[in-house]
């Protein structure tokens, strides 16, 4: 597997992203009119979401390069990134107090930082990767 080394720019980017979508999701709960139980959901449904969105890259990584991934780790990473956004979609269809917009925001900050961990990791991974070579 060919593994080059991630831009500078890109690397910026993704955390970037990573820290912006974690940020504005953290601070809508912040400021949000919710129980802090329901605050806690929304928090542990996240953490829970980007340690899945990890897992999930990591096991296809390590598949790609040879690694040997556990068939059920594999499929446990799949399983929990499709709870963590099934948890989610459901936690913001029955929250009542919260306006479309307002849910429409958690759904986009989740995204995105969803997406930015798992470029933040595979860019970890690929310099990490080629200081080993070196």
């Amino acid at each position: 597997m060919d593994i080059r080394k991630p831009a500078a720019a890109l690397i910026g980017a993704s955390w970037s992203a990573l820290l912006l979508g974690v940020a504005a999701f953290l601070a809508g709960l912040w400021n949000a009119t919710l129980e802090p139980s329901e605050k806690g959901y929304y928090f542990t449904v996240l953490m829970y979401g980007l340690f899945a969105a990890v897992s999930v890259q990591k096991s296809i990584r390590d598949r790609a390069q040879g690694i040997p991934v556990t068939e059920l780790y594999y499929w446990l990473s799949w399983f929990s990134i499709a709870l963590a956004l099934a948890l989610l979609t459901i936690g913001l269809f029955n929250a009542a107090s919260l306006s479309l917009s307002e849910r429409g925001f958690y759904a986009m900050a989740f995204a995105l930082s969803l997406f930015a961990a798992v470029t933040v990791q595979r860019n970890t991974r690929d310099v990490a990767s080629l200081r080993e070579a070196e």
